[in-house]
Parts: structure tokens; C-alpha cells; sequence
């Protein structure tokens, strides 16, 4: 009978550090990412969350597509996301209405544009005087694809307005189905519609607004200023992920890259996420941090206003917090 309630004794034992070995392996802060679109453009974040380092950090993420920038920042605004995922110039917007509770960019990921501008004609030698005239697929009034298309044709001595006629009205999600349907001459493109109208035999990418535009703040996470104040551990252990996932992306192959964040585009096949990998790898997309630099937020304003849609500038201070991004990156 002793040896009997020995035994029984030990079973409870194990039971209850099971239980509570699977209390402290869910034991993870739940944060809702909000992303403006799902695209191989932000491989570091898939490397994050296929490689586990969200979990090493202790959170949980839930990761919604949010479908377009405005819709990201709605999501965040009315709480149904922690953290936000998109241009940062949805923040600047934000905050010049004059709103209390406005939106602090934590961490920059990309630093170049990430689409490009697609051909109907596949056998162009294309310069950017090909355009004049002719009729392009843009982005939404407002947003960084559109602001950065007109920025690298002001560049190269276009009008957009009276040079070209550049259609804005069609769903981010629906722009190349319109192209491949026969509208417009050209359409800017991220991935992987780019390669899969190149595949498909629809165009052909002639340039890419990456390498035209220069290097630009493109996509941040950002959240709400009473969030940031309440939650500093779930956005340094946030930042602290992405880090990773830049260090892994600028430590590895675009193939190796390929292999981690293949389950995150289970739809596209291998050889075409390596070729976006390569694409995005190539021309250098991805920061070396998560540090958003004053000069960047300067250029992001020049845009916004060479592009018309922003009349007063906002302090660099008040809607960037660079704290998070630095201790990421030295530690």
C-alpha cells in the first residue's frame, strides 16, 4: 500500500509539471500585426515567423492582411490590431487631423519601393520618355506606390498629370487582373503579380521603382501612442524579432531565404518566389536595422509634398520612437 501511494504520488507529480509546462509554453504575449499587403517584399518578417523568433521573444503573433494602407491604420485607430504594418505617411495623415491618440513608427523594414513597372510590349527598350502619352496602372491618391511612381517620373522630366494619363481608381488587389484584361500600356506591380504577368506572357517588368526612386522609408511598423505606453515589452520584444529576421535575410541566400519563407506563399512555386527573393535580395531592400533615421523621415515628407497631399510637416520627434529599433540592434 505505501509503495502503491508512492506511485500514485509521483503520477501527480508529473502531471502537475506537465500542466505547468504547458502554462508557461503558452504563456505568450498575444499581439494582432495588421500588414498593408502579404508579399515576399517583407521576407524578414516571414523568416521572423517561420524561424521562431517571435516565440523566442515570448509573444504570440495573429497576422492579418489588412489589404491597402487605410485600412491597416483603421484597424489600428479603432484597436482591432495592436501593430500596424504599412507606409509610414498613413502616421503623418493621422496626426495632422489632429488626432490625440496618434501613430509612432517603432521600426523601419524596407528601404526601397518594391514594385515595378510592367510592359505590355515585351519587346521594349524601355526608357521613361516610352510613357508619355501612354497610360499607366497606379496606385491609390496618397499612397507611397503612387508618390513614388510621380516622384521618379518628375525625376526623369514627366509631368504626371498632362504627360500621361495614370488610372487610380482600380483596387490594389485587382490592378494586374486589369492589365492582364487589356487595360493601360503599363502598371506598377509589386510581387508577385510582377513575375506572374511576366510568366503568364502578359509584359514584361522593364524597370523597377526600387532602384529609380532611390532609398526611401517605404513600410514601418508603427501603433498607437497609448499602446506603445502600455506595452514597451511587447514592442521591444517585437522589434527585437525583426531584428532577426533582418539579420537573417542580409546573412543568407535568396534561395535559403526561399526555403523559410516558402510556407507563407504556399500558393506561388518555389522557382518564383526565388526569382522575387532574388529581385528584392539584389537591389538591396532591406535595412540592416530597424532604426528609422530622421533623414528618411525627411525624404518621406519632400515626397508628400512634391506629391501635393501634404501641407504642413510634422516633427520627426514626435512620430518616430527610435528607442526600441536601437537596444534591438545592439544587443
Amino acid at each position: 500500500m505505501k509503495k502503491s501511494g508512492i506511485t500514485v504520488l509521483l503520477i501527480m507529480v508529473f502531471i502537475v509539471v506537465g500542466l505547468t509546462g504547458c502554462q508557461k509554453g503558452n504563456d505568450l504575449i498575444k499581439v494582432q500585426l495588421n500588414e498593408v499587403a502579404h508579399s515576399i517584399f517583407y521576407a524578414p518578417q516571414y523568416a521572423a515567423i517561420e524561424l521562431g523568433y517571435f516565440k523566442e521573444e515570448g509573444l504570440d503573433i495573429e497576422l492579418v492582411n489588412g489589404l491597402g494602407a487605410d485600412k491597416t491604420m483603421t484597424a489600428v485607430l479603432s484597436g482591432d490590431a495592436d501593430i500596424g504594418f504599412m507606409g509610414s505617411e498613413a502616421s503623418i495623415y493621422v496626426y495632422n487631423e489632429g488626432k490625440e491618440d496618434y501613430v509612432i513608427n517603432f521600426a523601419q523594414l524596407t528601404q526601397r519601393a518594391g514594385n515595378f513597372l510592367v510592359s505590355r510590349n515585351q519587346n521594349e527598350n524601355f526608357t521613361w520618355d516610352n510613357v508619355k502619352g501612354k497610360t499607366v496602372i497606379g496606385g491609390r491618391a496618397g499612397g507611397m506606390p503612387q508618390m513614388v511612381l510621380e516622384y521618379i517620373l518628375k525625376k526623369n522630366g514627366l509631368d504626371p498629370k498632362t504627360d500621361l494619363t495614370i488610372i487610380q481608381n482600380i483596387d490594389f488587389g485587382l490592378t494586374s487582373q486589369a492589365f492582364a484584361a487589356g487595360t493601360g500600356d503599363y502598371t506598377a506591380e509589386f510581387e508577385p503579380s510582377a513575375t506572374a504577368l511576366e510568366k503568364e506572357g502578359t509584359g514584361k517588368v522593364v524597370a523597377s521603382l526600387g532602384v529609380e526612386s532611390g532609398k526611401v522609408p517605404y513600410t514601418a511598423y508603427s501603433a498607437q501612442k497609448s499602446y506603445i505606453e502600455k506595452n514597451p515589452e511587447a514592442i521591444q520584444k517585437f522589434t527585437n524579432a525583426i531584428q532577426k529576421g533582418l539579420d537573417y535575410v542580409n546573412s543568407h541566400t535568396p534561395k535559403e531565404i526561399t526555403k523559410v519563407i516558402a510556407p507563407q506563399f504556399k500558393e506561388t512555386d518555389l522557382d518564383t518566389v526565388t526569382t522575387i527573393v532574388t529581385r528584392y535580395y539584389e537591389q538591396n531592400t532591406w535595412k540592416e536595422n530597424t532604426i528609422f533615421e530622421e533623414e528618411s523621415f525627411t525624404l518621406l515628407q519632400d515626397i508628400l509634398e512634391d506629391a501635393g497631399v501634404l501641407n504642413t510637416r510634422v516633427p520627426y520627434t514626435d512620430l518616430v520612437n527610435t528607442e526600441y529599433a536601437t537596444k534591438a540592434f545592439e544587443k
